[in-house]
């Protein structure tokens, strides 16, 4: 959707008017004189989540003093709120800002147990936070969300390409986060010092391809993906294919033998099984007769 539309002009017309000096403009909305001198020379612009503290230093409504063309998306309502994307990671509870980011650039759906908090800070209701994020999928992918089908043949395979997929979907060029910052995630999500900068460069540029079950969950904790995400796409199918033996023996009373047979322990998610199960059972509604072995 349209930005916020800063006019110059007209913010140090509102300013002369009221008599506020640029000093205390600056000191309300946390930045220096200097900056809002800039402003209003236009040798630079506010960033969006400084203008609804800007609007309410001048006394005037945000839609007013900076009018935006069109029914805001995630992104604006965060930038209403005058809230940068790093500080949703403590809105959401999370270590890192990934799924928020992930749902701004149209690439996975906000999980429900975020909408309401995310609604909250941005002062909207539940069903106005889901609408904006609708026209921000629409906005990414030309008016219609991709399907699996619609993925294009380069998609990434190797544990670099999705890192630096990731980091390029959800990150505005030149703010992703560093290697030092990636690895501090991680390792605050494992709870110990299990990676360096030095060793997420190397699975970021490709230079190395093992990592550690534990490196590997913190981030996808940090990028806001399933752990799933990062394995091969034969391991992927593999544990498919164990979970659906796994339900056809779980059903013939054979579980044991099938565990016996190599369904790691770190296996297909609960997530992951309860649809496979919800699967059979509609599959046993269509054919009751079939065969699940």
């Amino acid at each position: 959707m349209p930005a916020r539309r800063f006019d110059r002009l007209r913010v140090r017309s509102v300013r002369r008017a009221a008599e506020i000096p640029q000093s205390d403009v600056a000191q309300g909305v946390g930045v220096g004189d200097s900056t809002v001198a800039g402003w209003e020379l236009g040798s630079s612009v506010p960033d969006q989540e400084k203008l609804p503290a800007l609007a309410r230093v001048l006394g005037r409504p945000l839609d007013e003093l900076f009018p935006r063309g069109g029914p805001p998306d995630l992104t604006d309502l965060r930038c209403d709120a005058g809230l940068y994307r790093k500080e949703t990671a403590a809105v959401i509870g999370m270590k890192s800002d990934g799924p928020v980011a992930g749902a701004e650039g149209g690439v996975r759906r906000l999980k429900d147990r975020y909408v309401a908090p995310l609604a909250d800070a941005y002062g909207v209701t539940a069903e106005d936070l889901l609408r904006a994020q609708e026209r921000s999928f629409s906005k990414h992918s030309g008016g219609e969300e991709a399907s699996a089908e619609d993925a294009p043949e380069d998609a990434p395979r190797t544990l670099a390409e999705k890192i630096t997929l990731m980091l390029e979907r959800s990150y505005p060029a030149g703010t992703a986060p560093g290697d030092a910052e990636i690895a501090a995630a991680v390792n605050a999500h494992a709870g110990a010092e299990v990676t360096s900068a030095a060793e997420i460069e190397s699975l970021r540029t490709g230079r190395s391809e093992d990592a550690a079950p534990v490196v590997l969950e913190g981030l996808a904790s940090f990028l806001g993906v399933t752990r799933m995400y990062f394995e091969p796409d034969e391991e992927v199918v593999r544990q498919v294919y164990e979970g659906l033996r796994l339900m056809g023996a779980a059903k013939q009373g054979k579980v044991g033998r099938v565990r016996a047979r190599g369904v790691r322990a770190e296996g297909l998610p609960a997530g992951v099984l309860s649809i496979l199960n919800d699967l059979a059972t509609e599959l046993e509604k269509a054919d009751p007769e079939a065969d699940t072995k």
